[in-house]
């Protein structure tokens, strides 16, 4: 398994080197930007000293970062807003699956529980007969970042059948408690309508 572990690592390496240095600037789409910052990301919190070496051939008179003190999630805001996205969406696949149990399960506080998602999406549901999860529910558009200081506030609207765009799943994302977890903590606030 350990060798296997490795094998992917330096797979993962090799297309992230491949896209940084054969993909040129205009031709780079934000979703590809946002893919190539976020595997550069992923690389380093799990073995930075691939890149590193990587950083070295291609730079070598650069001096080398100190290891005490490697860059953290948040120090890569673009890094940190997709794990943001990819964690609030997270949540829509599962609203629209309606696993109740498993989106109680993400909230380490319990204060969203499987009765309190249920309850906050049942008038949400009787309006609707889905909540869409393909790519257009996935579209920027319908992801909102209003970063403060100390913390994030987040909005991902739900794609409805009829469009309406009203109703989204909101969060707090704790940039202290992100930076010293190297991911994403965040906490839902409301499931509600935008417009009442």
């Amino acid at each position: 398994l350990a060798r296997s572990e490795g094998l992917l690592l330096r797979y993962l390496t090799d297309a992230y080197k491949a896209m940084r240095q054969t993909v040129p600037e205009e031709a780079r789409t934000e979703e590809l930007a946002d893919l190539i910052e976020l595997m550069g990301e992923l690389i380093r919190e799990v073995d930075s000293s691939l890149l590193d070496e990587w950083e070295r051939l291609v730079n070598p008179d650069a001096q080398q970062p100190n290891q005490q003190h490697q860059p953290k999630v948040t120090a890569n805001p673009r890094a940190l807003r997709v794990l943001v996205r990819n964690a609030m969406f997270r949540r829509v696949q599962l609203a629209a699956r309606r696993r109740w149990d498993e989106l109680g399960e993400l909230d380490p506080s319990r204060l969203w529980d499987a009765d309190r998602w249920h309850l906050s999406l049942e008038p949400y549901w009787q309006l609707h007969d889905e909540i869409r999860t393909d790519a257009g529910a996935r579209s920027p558009e319908l992801f909102i970042v209003e970063e403060g200081p100390g913390r994030w506030d987040v909005r991902q609207i739900l794609d409805d059948p009829a469009n309406y765009h009203d109703w989204a799943i909101c969060a707090e994302v704790d940039l202290e408690a992100s930076h010293r977890a190297g991911t994403a903590v965040l906490t839902v606030t409301t499931v509600e309508p935008l417009y009442r």
